[in-house]
C-alpha cells in the first residue's frame, strides 16, 4: 500500500546520516535533538523499516538504511537542481511569450511593430501572436497576455488601460454627394452602412453626453475586417463606423469625411490583460512594463 511520507521527514533522516549525529543536524536545522528523533520515529513507523540503529552512544545506518539515504539524497540533489534552474529562468529574460490580440491595424501595425522593437532589446525573448477574435481563457488556451477593445467584465483579471480609441462614422465625399447626410442617428436606417458584427450603433450628443440615441443600421456590405470595411467605405458604398486609428490617413487627405457635427460613437477602451501573480516570471513583467511605458509612443505609426 502507497504510504503518505512527509519530505520534511525524509530531508531530516539525510541529514542525520550526512552529518553521523542528530545533535550537529539539529544545530544545522535550529531545532532541538528530540524534535529530528521524532521525525527520524514517525519515518520508520511509516516505512515499517529501521533506518538508523542507534544507542545513547553511537548510530549507524542499516542496511536497508543506507540504500534508502544513497536513493533519498539522489532524489534531493535532484529536486535542488530543479527549484534551483526554475528560479533562475523565471528571473532570467529569455523563454517565449504567448499573446493573444485585436488584429487589423492595431495588431498587425501598432502592436507588431512594438513586438519587434521590444525583441530587438530583448534577443532571448521569443513571442508568439495570435489574432484569432474569440473571447479567450488565458488559461485554458494558455496565453500570458491578450489585448482587447471594449469594456471588460469583471473576470478576476489584471486590466491595464493603454488607451481610449475614438470612433468616427465617415462616408466618402462620393456617398455623401449621392445620397446626402443623414440629420440625425436615426436616420441611418434610411441609409447604406457598412457593417462589422453590430448591427445598432450607439451615439451621444457631443455637447449632452446624457443625450443618447440608438441606431439600427443596415446595408449591403457586411465584413469583420476593419480593411475591407475602410476600403468599401473609400469607394462610395455606404457610411462605415471605424476606429479613427484605422482611417486618419483617410480622414486627413479628405477621402472619408465625418457624417454628424453633433453627435459622436463614444471613445472604446483598449486594454492589457494578464493573471494577477506574484511569481511571474521576469519576462512578463518586462514586456509589460515595455507596453504600458511606451504603447502611446506607437500609436501614430502606420508600419509594422
Amino acid at each position: 500500500m502507497e504510504k503518505e511520507i512527509n519530505l520534511a521527514d525524509i530531508k531530516a533522516f539525510v541529514l542525520i546520516a550526512q552529518q553521523g549525529s542528530f545533535t550537529k543536524a539539529a544545530d544545522i536545522l535550529g531545532c532541538s535533538r528530540s524534535h529530528l528523533s521524532k521525525q527520524l520515529n514517525q519515518l520508520e513507523t511509516q516505512l515499517g523499516v529501521k533506518l538508523i540503529a542507534r544507542t545513547t552512544r553511537s548510530q549507524r545506518l542499516t542496511d536497508l538504511g543506507k540504500q534508502f539515504f544513497d536513493s533519498c539524497l539522489l532524489s534531493l540533489q535532484g529536486i535542488n537542481q530543479a527549484v534551483a534552474a526554475t528560479v533562475d529562468n523565471a528571473q532570467k529574460l529569455q523563454g517565449n511569450i504567448n499573446i493573444n490580440s485585436v488584429g487589423g491595424i492595431i495588431g498587425e501595425e501598432i502592436i507588431c511593430s512594438m513586438i519587434n522593437d521590444f525583441l530587438k532589446q530583448y534577443p532571448d525573448i521569443s513571442v508568439n501572436l495570435d489574432f484569432s477574435s474569440q473571447r479567450v481563457d488565458l488559461i485554458e488556451d494558455e496565453f500570458d497576455l491578450v489585448f482587447r477593445m471594449g469594456e471588460l467584465q469583471d473576470s478576476g483579471l489584471i486590466a491595464r488601460k493603454l488607451m481610449d480609441i475614438p470612433i468616427d462614422t465617415l462616408a466618402s465625399p462620393a456617398y455623401l454627394q449621392k445620397s446626402g447626410y443623414p440629420e440625425h442617428p436615426k436616420a441611418l436606417q434610411e441609409h447604406q452602412c457598412i457593417t462589422g458584427s453590430i448591427n445598432h450603433w450607439h451615439f451621444h450628443h457631443i455637447n449632452d453626453p446624457q443625450l443618447q440615441v440608438e441606431a439600427a443600421i443596415k446595408g449591403a456590405f457586411r465584413c469583420k475586417s476593419g480593411r475591407a470595411m475602410l476600403n468599401s467605405a473609400k469607394a462610395g458604398n455606404g457610411i462605415v463606423r471605424l476606429p479613427r486609428l484605422y482611417c486618419s490617413s483617410e480622414i486627413d487627405k479628405k477621402q472619408l469625411v465625418p457624417v454628424f457635427s453633433d453627435w459622436e460613437i463614444p471613445s472604446t477602451p483598449f486594454f492589457l490583460l494578464y493573471q494577477q501573480d506574484k511569481y511571474q516570471p521576469a519576462r512578463l513583467r518586462v514586456f509589460i512594463n515595455f507596453v504600458v511605458d511606451n504603447f502611446a509612443a506607437y500609436t501614430g505609426r502606420t508600419e509594422c
